[in-house]
């Protein structure tokens, strides 16, 4: 592909280009549609641990109101188990967290090794030898950009990813 071929594709002729791998994810369908899960299951995180919380605090008022009732010796058992019960909670909410975390992060790195031939051709078509994280970039012109290109792209050929993760099901 000569260059005039290549500029009218949206590609820009150089030997650097730019990207934004933060927009590149975020501003794909697929990227989109990963932080809607990853944020819908924030919110049934949270709500659950409100839950939790709800319902430890009425054990909790429960255990003070007995206290008043009960000696010492027989009080402390029902404390450390109150206790072994809250710390369970707060590990098990900090591991399904972790997880969220995980997933997200996992959802990225799956992205990048796929859109890595999209970036590859952009890449040969422009005739550069590189492609340069644009944060990293103190100065340049906008004109060395693909990340739109790029973005369009990905979206052509992936869309939200869905189609890809559901061929596995099968």
């Amino acid at each position: 592909m000569g260059p005039a071929q290549a500029q009218q594709l949206g590609v820009p002729q150089s030997s650097v280009l730019t990207l934004s791998s933060e927009r590149l994810f975020a501003e794909s369908e697929f990227g989109q549609r990963v932080m809607q899960e990853i944020e819908a299951e924030g919110v049934l995180l949270a709500e659950e641990n409100e839950r939790i919380v709800a319902e430890l605090s009425r054990e909790e008022k429960d255990l003070t109101e007995k206290r008043t009732e009960m000696q010492p010796d027989e009080f402390r058992p029902l404390a450390e188990a109150f206790d072994r019960k809250v710390q369970s909670h707060r590990d098990g909410q900090r591991a399904k967290l972790d997880a969220l975390s995980r997933q997200s992060e996992e959802a990225r790195q799956t992205f990048y090794e796929l859109v890595q031939p999209v970036l590859i051709d952009l890449l040969r078509e422009s005739g550069a030898s590189v492609v340069i994280e644009r944060s990293s970039v103190f100065l340049s012109s906008d004109r060395t950009d693909v990340t739109d290109a790029a973005i369009a792209r990905i979206n052509e050929l992936i869309g939200d990813g869905s189609q890809l993760e559901n061929r596995g099901d099968e």
